[in-house]
């Protein structure tokens, strides 16, 4: 399999977590490459121009991360991110993360390529307050992380967005404003599959 993706997406780096927690590293090659400068073999393979997409052992070219995640974890059956006796519970989780992830990408790419008037919009205030209300949520939802319990996909999902916050967003202040949560954030992403994917 090939996996294309780069360093400082949150839906690449969730990807490739995955791929680590699944054991299957030896069976997916990386390709780096850059989606905004119009990748040509990205293109030929994703015509939308987004990362990660995945290119099967049969050729197809799967794209949308958790798409991708659900694939690899069927590559893999056991443990299973999304185990059936927490399933609801994971996909929940799986939920909010990836909406915070959603709102801060749009948030990152709207002030980067939009003028001060747009990132003041109703459309730009509409995310910051989905972003308080989801870091909120998690907040008192969150429990204490430990390294006995299998992780999940919603795992995979709030941390990757909440490293995402830190490492694009850091006015966000997570660390000051929600300890429970930059605990957890803390405690999981000691794990080898977060420290191998830091952003960069």
């Amino acid at each position: 399999m090939k996996l294309f993706l780069n360093k400082t997406s949150p839906y690449a780096r969730m990807t490739r977590i995955v791929v680590l927690e699944k054991g299957l590293e030896k069976r997916v090659a990386l390709y780096w490459c850059d989606p905004w400068n119009d990748d040509e073999q990205l293109l030929a393979e994703n015509p939308v121009g987004r990362i990660p997409v995945l290119i099967t052992d049969q050729g197809t070219a799967l794209s949308e991360s958790l798409l991708i995640a659900g694939y690899l974890n069927e590559q893999q059956p056991t443990p299973s991110l999304v185990p059936e006796d927490r399933k609801e519970q994971v996909l929940h989780r799986v939920g909010l993360g990836q909406g915070l992830m959603d709102a801060s990408f749009t948030t990152v790419i709207s002030r980067k390529h939009l003028d001060a008037q747009a990132n003041g919009s109703v459309l730009s205030q509409r995310r910051s307050r989905a972003i308080d209300r989801t870091l909120e949520q998690l907040d008192r939802c969150i429990n204490r992380y430990s390294s006995d319990i299998d992780i999940t996909l919603g795992d995979i999902s709030v941390a990757v967005a909440l490293e995402y916050l830190a490492f694009r967003l850091p006015e966000t202040a997570v660390a000051d404003r929600y300890p429970n949560l930059e605990a957890w954030r803390n405690a999981i992403t000691q794990r080898t599959s977060f420290m191998t994917t830091a952003f960069s």
